[in-house]
């Protein structure tokens, strides 16, 4: 049969030798689907669009095993994953448009993703919007031809990454790896995992930040931060790291046209466990902080290929900066309100005089989130592996020591933290037997209430920015941390503030 009668911005023909190979090509739309998408699959009886479909299905849902019947008497079997609904249809046996009301039609296309066998028959009810896949004939028994026709939808961008990812994992061994995404940050990160075989590596999209919050003087709020926009940042601090006996991931490849990199992969063993932290680990994690902090590190990174990352510094700026973000986001959803001029003021006024204090405290690497989704527990060798540190800067020891003990996904109790410090600060006087705990002490304190109060502006911000949700759940546990962060006298001005202007209903 012949495809439908539009006009594709995007066209490409795939031919693969067998049901493995569908299940690849499979694999690489999976990993581009979005919510909202709809991918109309043509072709004759017997083409295969019943075993495709099933291939994304069960991608999707992280299980292979997964039964995925042929919806050709139901019309329509849909399946939770842990991404998005994907609503899987067969209009085969539809006798009139009119029967897609009585199924929920349009309300499930809008819902997730929909896959949709024999579409022609949904007539003007089909999304223009669309990826459609024509299935045929290829070589040999088992071969089949895919032509991929698109029209809006940003699916060309998307088509195009695709198949630069299994390019680029072709070309470090990968060869038909099986793709799986895993969960990201708040950033414009997203990341999968490719398996072949026994091995196994981890593929980062990393696209160009946009500009999403502006000061008076229309600076990036990113270039403020020093979020870094580069491969490089991730791939110099990685080597540096592993010189200096650290576990860090070693780049495998990239491609720097797309901002792909594919990075050998330390697992998902890591130092929670049943959503509770792993004591013995994090002890360890906090000791191996007490090591990095012993590093001189250099102001300029290179990598194993001499690329060379100038780190940038944690100043007062950047640090006043990120806790505006409690004020400008955070205040304003627990008061219903806008936060009043003088009283961002006098926040403001707060913490440039606490962070003045770190003016001369900027020699140290500063991971910038050392905490539990960053850490990988090693079988062997250095048992901390670290990922996600390509913002890394420099700037006191005194804030990773903070992120670890104010985790936002896990509870820390107060005898873990107590444990954590005194390790931290017997290492620490290993190599300096002046080591002056309780200032370190104060300074993490200090760090401690700026990253909490950061984040909780962040994640609200992120939400609004996005639409995406799911960190707001962390917004309780991260407040609990603010709010024991402002018990110690260092921090009496930020908390008769926060006392005056929060509701009587969250205050601690």
């Amino acid at each position: 049969m012949s495809g439908p009668a539009m006009s594709p911005s995007y066209r490409k023909t795939i031919s693969v030798a067998d049901e493995a190979g569908t299940r690849r090509l499979a694999d690489d739309i999976a990993a581009i689907a979005r919510p909202g998408d709809v991918i109309a699959l043509h072709g004759d009886l017997g083409m295969g669009k019943s075993a495709f479909a099933r291939a994304v299905v069960r991608r999707l849902a992280g299980d292979p095993g997964l039964e995925v019947p042929s919806p050709t008497f139901t019309l329509l079997q849909s399946y939770e994953t842990a991404r998005f609904p994907v609503h899987h249809f067969d209009l085969y046996r539809l006798a009139d448009p009119d029967e897609l009301i009585e199924i929920g039609f349009a309300e499930a296309v809008g819902e997730g993703l929909s896959l949709i066998e024999w579409p022609d028959r949904a007539g003007d009810e089909l999304p223009a919007e669309r990826l459609n896949i024509v299935i045929s004939e290829g070589e040999g028994l088992d071969g089949r031809r895919f032509s991929l026709e698109a029209r809006d939808g940003g699916w060309a961008d998307r088509l195009d990454e695709t198949f630069a990812v299994r390019d680029l994992l072709g070309r470090a061994g990968f060869q038909g790896a099986e793709r799986r995404h895993l969960h990201g940050d708040a950033s414009t990160r997203s990341f999968e995992r490719a398996t072949a075989g026994g091995d196994a590596a981890v593929v980062m999209r990393w696209p160009a930040w946009r500009a999403y919050m502006k000061r008076a003087d229309d600076d990036r709020y990113e270039e403020i931060v020093h979020l870094a926009d580069n491969l490089t940042a991730f791939s110099a601090i990685a080597d540096t790291l592993r010189r200096h006996g650290f576990r860090s991931p070693r780049v495998l490849d990239c491609d720097i046209k797309r901002r792909l990199m594919l990075v050998e992969d330390l697992g998902s063993d890591g130092i929670v466990r049943d959503d509770a932290p792993i004591a013995e680990r994090y002890l360890v994690a906090a000791q191996r902080l007490a090591d990095l902090a012993a590093v001189a590190w250099p102001e300029i990174a290179v990598d194993d290929a001499g690329g060379r990352w100038p780190m940038p510094r944690y100043d007062r700026r950047a640090l006043a900066t990120e806790a505006g973000l409690f004020a400008a986001w955070y205040m304003p959803r627990l008061t219903g309100a806008p936060m009043a001029a003088d009283a961002r003021a006098e926040w403001d006024g707060l913490w440039d005089d606490l962070l003045a204090r770190f003016d001369d405290d900027q020699r140290r690497l500063v991971l910038r989130d050392y905490h539990s989704p960053n850490i990988l527990w090693q079988a062997s060798g250095d048992p901390i592996g670290m990922i996600d540190f390509q913002d890394g800067l420099l700037g006191s020891p005194a804030y990773d020591f903070a992120a670890l003990v104010t985790d936002a996904r896990v509870d820390i109790p107060d005898e873990l933290a107590a444990a954590m410090t005194a390790a931290y600060v017997d290492r620490r006087r290993a190599f300096d037997a002046g080591f002056d705990a309780a200032d370190f002490a104060e300074r993490a304190v200090i760090l401690g209430a700026q990253r909490n109060a950061k984040i909780l502006g962040r994640f609200v911000e992120y939400a609004a920015r996005t639409g995406r949700s799911h960190h707001l759940r962390f917004l309780p546990r991260i407040r609990r941390n603010f709010e024991k962060a402002l018990d110690d006298k260092v921090l009496a001005g930020v908390k008769l503030w926060y006392e005056r202007l929060a509701p009587p209903a969250v205050r601690p």
